[in-house]
Order: C-alpha cells, then structure tokens, then sequence
C-alpha cells in the first residue's frame, strides 16, 4: 500500500498552497471573517487554475482526477480556512451528484458552468425537525404539469445565500410513501421567485455563511428534477462516501495548521526566561497534537485510496471523517490553551481555527451518527 503522491499531485499540492498564499492572505481571511463576507475573487481563482473541474470527465469541461486529488485539494484549502474549503466541496458534491444520477443534458447545463466559477451549488438537507434524522423532512414538492411546486424550511444551508448558487434540494415527492421512496432531487435557483435565503449569526464558518432558506410556492421546471421522481434517497446516498472521505481531509488540513501554529508559538513566546515550548508540559502538548494529527492523516488517506481503487471504503471513510473531525476540534482547543490570551484574541489566527472547528464533529454526519454506523457496519445494533 503506497501513500506516496505522483509528480502530479505534488504539483496540485503546491499549486494550491501558492494559490492561496496569493489569493487568501492572513489579513483578508480575518477581514473577510470579521464582516462575515466571501472573496468571490478566489473561488474565481480557483476556477481559473482548474480545481472546480478536477473530479469531471472531459466532455463536461473537467479535468477527470481522482478522490486522491479531491482530498489533496481539500487538505490544503483547509490549511488557510476550513470554511472557505466547505465552499469549495459542496458545489463539487452537489456537480458529482448531478454526474451520477442526472442525466447527460443536465450535467451540461449545470457543471459547465460550475467547473467555469460562474455559479454554485449548495446542498439542502437539514430542516429543523430534520436534522440527523434526514427521513423527517417536509419540505414538500408537488408536481403541476411540467413543473413542481414546492414549500417548506431548510436550515443550516452552507452557503446558500451566495451570489449565482443552485441549491441541490431534498424534498418530499410522496407524503404517504416511506421516506426512502418518497424523496426527490430539485434543483432551485436561489434567487427564483419565493426563494427567501437568511444567513443566519454562527460561531464559526462566517465567510460562506449558514442560511435559513424558505420555499414559498417556487416553481421548479420538471427538466430540474435530478434521477427521477422519489428516486433522492438514491442520490443522497450515493455521494456520501466521498463528501465523508473529503470532508476528513479537511479536517486533517486544517488540524495541521493548528499544529504547526502552537508549534511556532511555542518556540518564540518565552516566559520565565526561555521558550515556552522548552517547558515538558507544553512540549508534550504540541508532540502529542502533532501525533494525533498524523494518525488522522494517515486514517484519512487510507479511506481515500481505498475510495480510489474503487472498493467498498464505507467502514474505513466513517472512521476517517469520525477521528479527523475529533482530533481536529481537540487540537483547537489545546491550541489556544498554548497561546493563552493570543488564541483568542481576533489579530491572531488560532481564534479563527478554534471556532470553525466546533462544527466539524457536526457537518457531514455527527460524531454519534458515525458511532452507530461504525458499530452496524460491525454488527452490533447501537441503539439511538
């Protein structure tokens, strides 16, 4: 088993690390969190150098990579923000979605545009009775004629509010089936008539924003329906390995750049005389952050290549994402412990990390739904 990168990726790795470095410097990153605005400009960046387009074939104006690359991708946009990577893996899940399950005419019409920056995508799950429990949904879509009509609540929207976003919706299409047969894909504009989007005030993740979206009457062309009707759980399903696998990565990214902050802090700060990091509890602190982190890492990428040979990687991608999310909110928090009164203070950037990591044991699954599908994949029946 090789975990080593070829000569293309390390490419892709650089390239992404110079990208950011030129597009999202330290100072814009706390400006934009601080107004709580997105930098349009570098998802433009993005696009331009390509990685919108990496896991799309060719015929759709995509450069045909691997979850490998994905994951590669998704660590280092983590390293600067975890929230703007979130940017970054929800419109391509929500595109590999449409790839999937949609039809040829429809990935045309919606990935070329995505792979080329000049439209989003943003995925509508949660509603507030419907959280973990994805089958409590009520968001409800009624077809009239060639079109569908559709109303309801969607809650904790990662950007969805954003300028030229299509909101990758889950609604009901059947109120008396069961919920695995009675969910749909639509597709909706987010600036459609009857479309209200409220970013709402979060903790963390404030640059692409968490939004409450309301559906009053929105009509949705038939040709928007994505795998056919009652056929979304289907589409639900079918891209959660890889958004899992991806968003582990992001952790780990992210985790790192903690890492390497409290290391660095604790090699200049000194006190009592010497370097703080020469004191045995703080050095034992950042080694044992420092081994977490890794052990992460390597269970991530293990996940990811299995993902990439193409085998069944379901137990291996939710342990990732489950130890990657944890590790990730834990070394925040010991990283502000190490630079005490500069880990929270807003001219530094540990703050910034501490609080976009909260949300990470949440998003994409919670660390208990992972729990219980770790342990059914075992064979035991973990109760809720």
């Amino acid at each position: 088993m090789d975990f080593s990168f070829t000569e293309e990726q390390d490419l892709l790795r650089d390239s992404v690390r110079k990208l950011m470095a030129r597009h999202a410097p330290a100072d814009a990153l706390r400006r934009h969190d601080r107004e709580q605005t997105f930098p349009y400009e570098l998802y433009k960046a993005w696009a331009e150098a390509g990685l919108l387009a990496l896991p799309f074939p060719e015929e759709f104006g995509g450069l045909g990579g691997s979850v490998i690359d994905l994951a590669i991708v998704s660590f280092e946009l983590s390293r600067v923000s975890a929230d703007l990577a979130m940017a970054y893996g929800g419109s391509i899940f929500c595109g590999l979605n449409i790839l999937r399950k949609g039809t040829p005419e429809q990935a045309r019409r919606f990935i070329e545009p995505m792979v080329r920056g000049q439209t989003r995508f943003a995925i509508g799950i949660s509603e507030p009775d419907a959280g973990s429990d994805v089958g409590a949904i009520k968001t409800f879509a009624k077809r009239e004629g060639d079109r569908y009509i559709v109303n309801g609540q969607k809650l904790w929207m990662t950007g969805g509010g954003l300028k030229n976003t299509v909101i990758s919706a889950y609604v009901k299409t059947n109120r008396d089936a069961h919920y695995r047969d009675g969910m749909s894909l639509l597709l909706i504009d987010n600036d459609a008539p009857g479309v209200e989007c409220r970013k709402l005030d979060m903790l963390g993740r404030r640059c692409v924003g968490t939004y409450e979206v309301f559906f009053r009457d929105v009509e949705v062309p038939v040709d928007q329906l994505i795998g056919g009707e009652n056929k979304g759980w289907d589409c639900l399903m079918g891209g959660l390995q890889i958004e899992r696998a991806v968003s582990a990565a992001g952790s780990c990214g992210a985790a790192q750049a903690i890492v390497d902050l409290a290391a660095s802090y604790a090699r200049e700060r000194e006190q009592f005389g010497r370097p703080i990091g020469s004191f045995q509890s703080i050095a034992h602190m950042v080694a044992d952050m420092a081994t977490e982190v890794d052990a992460a890492t390597m269970l991530m990428w293990r996940a990811v290549w299995l993902a990439s040979e193409g085998k069944d990687a379901l137990r291996e991608i939710t342990m990732a994402k489950l130890f990657a999310s944890e590790v990730y909110a834990k070394v925040a928090n010991m990283g502000v412990q190490i630079m005490g009164g500069y880990g929270l203070n807003a001219e530094y950037d540990m703050q910034r990390y501490f609080r976009d990591a909260r949300s990470a044991t949440i998003a994409a699954g919670t660390s208990q739904t992972q729990r219980n599908l770790i342990a059914g994949l075992m064979g035991l029946k973990a109760s809720r």
